[in-house]
């Protein structure tokens, strides 16, 4: 079926981050394959998480389909783009849908994009991952692709302004080695590899990233930066999640 609606959407996102002069880096590209089903994960940061970690697979002229939750679907604006560029809506009180779905996809030979992280990182350190991606691999026979984001936080994140015509922003984007888990090899050992190897790829990038000032908020704690500790930052989500749930429990009350 032809693509009516990702070339232009890349196009014109190649278009605004030249004129914004975005200084890219992308290392490690030639893992993506350029032919059969694969499973990139990414680590996530920012908002804007999907249209970086899709620039990994250009270079190899792959459309990745990404994992994204309902409500981005449900938008008026950015829904019908979603669903025009294939996307995967993610409803997590039924998860099984969008699982056989992507199941679909990676034997149809797509490439299937998840945060295995499930929501952004307030700490900008890689928190703990969901065997999804692996499962979904080892059921399709396809690779695992890591990807490391970095500077996206900057733009667009939790709990910070949009900052979306920041000119001149550094973004790197890291791809490491495919990773081949089997059927029946044991999934939560697979997941921690990812886990090492999605930290490890995440560290280099924000260790080589340039022009670092002291004390950015956009920088993890343990670097020298003012984000949240990931004891910190598991706390505000704690708190967030405990306060959508009681909205949704006044919302039915009603």
């Amino acid at each position: 079926m032809a693509e009516i609606v990702y070339p232009p959407v890349i196009a014109a996102a190649r278009t605004l981050f030249r004129v914004l002069d975005y200084r890219f880096h992308l290392e490690g590209t030639e893992h993506v394959p350029r032919t059969g089903g694969a499973v990139l994960v990414s680590n996530h940061i920012s908002y804007l998480d999907f249209i970086f970690a899709g620039f990994a697979a250009l270079p190899a002229r792959r459309l990745v389909r990404f994992m994204a939750k309902q409500d981005v679907f449900d938008h008026r604006v950015s829904g019908p783009l979603m669903r025009g560029m294939k996307h995967i809506p993610v409803d997590r009180g039924a998860g099984a849908g969008s699982y056989a779905t992507a199941l679909r996809m990676l034997k149809a030979g797509e490439v299937v994009g998840v945060f295995a992280e499930a929501t952004i990182s307030r700490s900008f350190t890689v928190k703990e991952i969901k065997n999804g991606a692996i499962r979904m691999a080892q059921a399709t026979n396809t690779p695992i692709i890591p990807v490391a984001l970095w500077g996206s936080q900057r733009l667009w994140t939790k709990g910070r302004p949009k900052a979306l015509t920041q000119r001149h922003v550094p973004i790197t984007i890291i791809v490491g080695e495919p990773m081949h888990p089997k059927r029946g090899e044991d999934v939560d050992k697979h997941t921690t590899d990812l886990h090492e190897r999605l930290t490890a790829l995440v560290d280099r990038a924000q260790r080589t990233y340039p022009e670092i000032p002291p004390g950015v908020w956009w920088q993890p704690a343990h670097l020298g930066g003012t984000a949240p500790t990931p004891e910190e930052a598991a706390a505000m989500d704690a708190a967030e999640a405990e306060a959508r749930a009681k909205r949704q429990a006044g919302a039915g009350d009603l």
